[in-house]
């Protein structure tokens, strides 16, 4: 039987103590031993950045890459092999910012992923300069006068964009974000979960303001009315409900016909095109005049 102690790992962690990435590691561990996944049943990727990290603290199949080119990555590894569950855990400058473009047409992809973005709306790494969530008017190291401009709503564009699993949790609440994780990952298609998770040491507000502003979304909530779901997903301006926005059953997955020829093995042990296959194949590319 799986257990969260399977996933420990003797790495030395370098988040600042007391630093609420901690609280989405937890729950991330207690999420993967529910579901009864092996660590080598799960590859992480991540891009560059404090919430990156994370997979290095984790035991399982590990990928990281360069920054905000996560998604891309994981999508390959999901291709190469389906039988491992693929997901995605980094920062918001990371997928929102140097990746947005990536997270954008992923959401038309629609692969079998999952997508965790650790949302403390700055760029801790880099000593806090704004980040693409970064609300309008706030003081940062770089945006001495404040950000000039809005915060990016990537929850409401990805439901606008067809993402058929949109979430929000709560970085102090590991109970509740386990949940959500576990039905992100069980979602078949492309599931986008932002944790809200303040910075400790370069955020102008402290965890008690986020606390006083988490909200559940009302038990009453249709996750498949889309109009709902993207007010909700736009109301994260002074407060921010918790919870599943939106959640529909997904359409065809990314390489879905592909697999269906080939079924789920992983690429290497696929046999092998033979040279005249490979080279009608090629043909098709040829231009003829």
């Amino acid at each position: 039987m799986t257990t969260i102690d399977n996933y420990r790992t003797n790495v030395e962690n370098q988040w600042c103590p007391g630093c609420p990435n901690f609280g989405i590691q937890t729950a991330l561990k207690r999420t993967l031993a529910e579901l009864g996944l092996a660590p080598h049943e799960v590859c992480l990727v991540s891009g560059i950045g404090q919430a990156a990290k994370l997979p290095h603290y984790v035991r399982a199949n590990v990928f990281n890459g360069l920054h905000g080119r996560a998604i891309p990555a994981a999508i390959g590894v999901h291709v190469a092999n389906p039988a491992l569950k693929t997901i995605v855990t980094s920062g918001d400058g990371d997928l929102y910012g140097e990746g947005g473009n990536h997270l954008l047409h992923a959401f038309r992809r629609n692969p079998d992923i999952t997508v965790v973005v650790h949302d403390n709306r700055i760029y801790a790494l880099t000593k806090g300069q704004g980040s693409p969530t970064t609300p309008r008017g706030e003081k940062t190291r770089l945006q001495f006068d404040g950000v000039e401009i809005d915060p990016a709503q990537m929850l409401a564009t990805a439901i606008v964009h067809g993402c058929t699993f949109v979430a929000r949790g709560f970085a102090g609440d590991i109970e509740g974000l386990a949940e959500i994780l576990q039905r992100g990952i069980a979602h078949r298609g492309l599931a986008l979960i932002d944790v809200i998770q303040p910075c400790i040491t370069w955020g102008r507000q402290p965890i008690a303001w986020y606390r006083e502003r988490i909200v559940p979304i009302p038990e009453d909530h249709d996750p498949t009315d889309r109009d709902r779901a993207i007010g909700l997903a736009l109301d994260a301006v002074d407060s921010f409900p918790i919870g599943v926005l939106y959640e529909i059953p997904s359409g065809p997955t990314f390489a879905a016909s592909y697999r269906d020829r080939v079924g789920n093995r992983p690429l290497h042990e696929l046999e092998r095109l033979d040279r005249p296959t490979i080279e009608e194949k090629l043909d098709r590319f040829i231009v003829r005049t």
